[in-house]
Formats: C-alpha cells, sequence, structure tokens
C-alpha cells in the first residue's frame, strides 16, 4: 500500500494530458492518489492518456475546457478533488509565445476559475504551474547573469516585476490570485516556478527538442535562433514534475519556489552535445539573429527548493540529453518530420 502525502487522495490535474502534465500524473500514481486528467487535448498527449488510463484504474480523464465556468464547476462537483495541480494553459516554445500573446493572457481566465472552483468544492490546496517567465527580463540580459530567487520578483514594491512577454505577465498574474486567495479564502496554495522544462514526449516548439528534430532530419544548413549565445538551465522534465508534487504537499501560504537547475547551458554547447551524441554534423550552421530568443541567461537559485521543500533538481543535461535523443530517434519518423518541421517549430 502506498504511503505519503498524496496516498488515497483525490487529485485533479487540469492540463494532465500535457508533456509535463502526463509526468506528474505518473509520479501521482505511483505515489497512490486517484487522478482526474481535465484536458481539452488541443495539445494534450492523448496516447499517453489511452496508455495510462488501461494501465491503471486509479486513473480517469475527462474532455474538457477550463475556459468555461460551467464545465470547471461540473467537473470539480463530480470528482471532488482533495489536492489540485493546475496546469492548463495557452504555451509553447519562444516562437508560439512571442506570436501568440492574446492566447497567452487566456491564461488569466483559467486561473481564476480553477481558484474560484476550488474554494467553491472545499479543495485542500491548489498547486499553480508558473514559469520562470514570471521573473523581470533585465535581470537576465546578459552572460553570466545573477540566478534568480524567488525574492527578485515583488508585489509590493514599485518597479517590482517586469515579467517576459503576456505569457510571462500572465503566469504573475496567476501567482498573485493564489496569495490572494489563500489572503481572503484560507485555501492553501503553491506556486511552482518551471524553468525551460526538456524531455520525452515534448514538442519541437521549445529548444531542445527543435534542435534534436533539425539533427534527426540533418537540416544543412543547420538553424539556430540567434546567435546561440543564450542559455538556460535545461530542467529534465522528471525533475519538473517531481518539484511540482513536492511543492504542492510542503508550501500552503501561495508562495513561489524555483523547479529548475543552477546550471545554464548556452545553446551553441547543447548542440555540440547533440551533434556529438547522434554521431552527425553539418556543413554549416546558419544563425537566425532575426528570431526572438528571449534573454540572455536564466538559471534558478534553488536555496528556497532546499530549505522548503527538501530536494532540488538532479539530473543533469548529459544524462537528460541522451534520455531525450533515445525517445525522440526511437518514436519519430525522419521523412515526415522533414516535411512538416517548419509547422513543427511555431506550433503547440
Amino acid at each position: 500500500m502506498s504511503t505519503g502525502f498524496y496516498a488515497d487522495r483525490r487529485v485533479l490535474v487540469t492540463g494532465g494530458a500535457s508533456f509535463i502534465g502526463t509526468h506528474l500524473v505518473e509520479k501521482l500514481l505511483e505515489r497512490g492518489s486517484r487522478v482526474l486528467i481535465v484536458d481539452d487535448f488541443s495539445s494534450g498527449l492523448r496516447d499517453v492518456t489511452d496508455r495510462l488510463e488501461k494501465e491503471h484504474d486509479e486513473l480517469s480523464v475527462v474532455e474538457s475546457d477550463v475556459t468555461v465556468k460551467g464545465e470547471v464547476d461540473r467537473v470539480f462537483g463530480d470528482f471532488e478533488p482533495s489536492v489540485v495541480f493546475h496546469l492548463a494553459a495557452r504555451h509553447g516554445g519562444r516562437g508560439y509565445i512571442a506570436t501568440h500573446p492574446a492566447d497567452c493572457a487566456m491564461n488569466m481566465a483559467m486561473d481564476q476559475l480553477v481558484l474560484d472552483a476550488s474554494v467553491k468544492h472545499g479543495v485542500d490546496r491548489v498547486c499553480f504551474a508558473s514559469s520562470a517567465c514570471a521573473y523581470p527580463t533585465d535581470l537576465q540580459m546578459e552572460v553570466g547573469s545573477a540566478p534568480l530567487e524567488e525574492g527578485m520578483v515583488s508585489f509590493s514594491e514599485r518597479g517590482g516585476a517586469f515579467a517576459d512577454e503576456a505569457y510571462g505577465w500572465a503566469k504573475l498574474m496567476g501567482e498573485l490570485s493564489c496569495r490572494a486567495y489563500h489572503e481572503q479564502h484560507g485555501l492553501a496554495t503553491s506556486a511552482g516556478r518551471i524553468f525551460t522544462a526538456y524531455g520525452p514526449r515534448e514538442n519541437e516548439t521549445h529548444a531542445i527538442v527543435a534542435l534534436i528534430a533539425k539533427a534527426f532530419v540533418k537540416q544543412d544548413p543547420f538553424e539556430v535562433w540567434g546567435d546561440g549565445s543564450q542559455k538556460r538551465n535545461f530542467t529534465f522534465v522528471e525533475d519538473t514534475a517531481e518539484g511540482l508534487i513536492r511543492t504542492g504537499e510542503n508550501v500552503t501560504d501561495g508562495s513561489p519556489v524555483n523547479i529548475g537547475l543552477e546550471t545554464s547551458w548556452s545553446i551553441n554547447e547543447v548542440i555540440a552535445e547533440i551533434f556529438d551524441r547522434m554521431g552527425w554534423e553539418p556543413d554549416e550552421i546558419d544563425r537566425l539573429t532575426e528570431k526572438p530568443v528571449g534573454v540572455i541567461d536564466r538559471r534558478a537559485d534553488c536555496s528556497r527548493s532546499r530549505d522548503v521543500l527538501g530536494w532540488e533538481p538532479s539530473i543533469g543535461l548529459e544524462e537528460g540529453l541522451a534520455r531525450t535523443i533515445e525517445w525522440y530517434t526511437g518514436t519519430k519518423d525522419a521523412a515526415r518530420v522533414e516535411k512538416e518541421l517548419e509547422r513543427l517549430l511555431t506550433e503547440r
């Protein structure tokens, strides 16, 4: 019999059919939770949820749109969750969030409906999937920028916030809502600030899988967005899911916790590692400096994660890349990827 905080709890996961969501659901099932996935499958992984539903009697899946108030109330009322992980969002890689600001702004409506339903239906606690995009961009605009610490965002000091694009502002407002619902209604809430997650099941709109896909089809000239010096603390999805689970268990006052590594790597370093692992490299690299690349250097300070969660991410880039390349090359058809690559790089 499973033991621990999540054992026998009814856990609802919005966006649970997503890349991160499916990994989170697997970890909850391992801990003995009764899980309901709620997803509109606009980008959800139906093949994964179908498999998981067949393998686990404790898992149910509902196709529903959490932008519709009546739908949210119905799902919460039918399932009566004890814990909610709120991952549902309009999201994508840099190419998506830079070109779909209105879609990203819709996330604020989803967040309010989920928090309202959580109060109405007596949910014990809510863990909100936030983002490192909530941090002020001016703290990340040169190589060697200091690691981002949760207190670098302030709702009480003038100039304490300057998030990354509409997506980042929406995530920051989601965090503010979590605090507000805790203060006014006593709802136990938390926010996991996710940093640059990657791994199996991710799509080609995100950097790591996009670069693997280009190498998989032997794109030459090999296209890199920006000059390749921009750095991210690429964090393996299993660490991301574990961090969310621990945040939901240990934080109740609406405050955020970073979920990301303290080490960052440049895109140039990543592509060199990919070429080495895939046994191929192009004759030419075409650096598309007109493409959106976001901030220059982003990485997490894990002090709060260690202090509050008793944990920090531990899967390094070398292992994570190896596992992601193995998944991608073992499940994708090169001819199809080559034919559809341009669309795959920008759609959700």
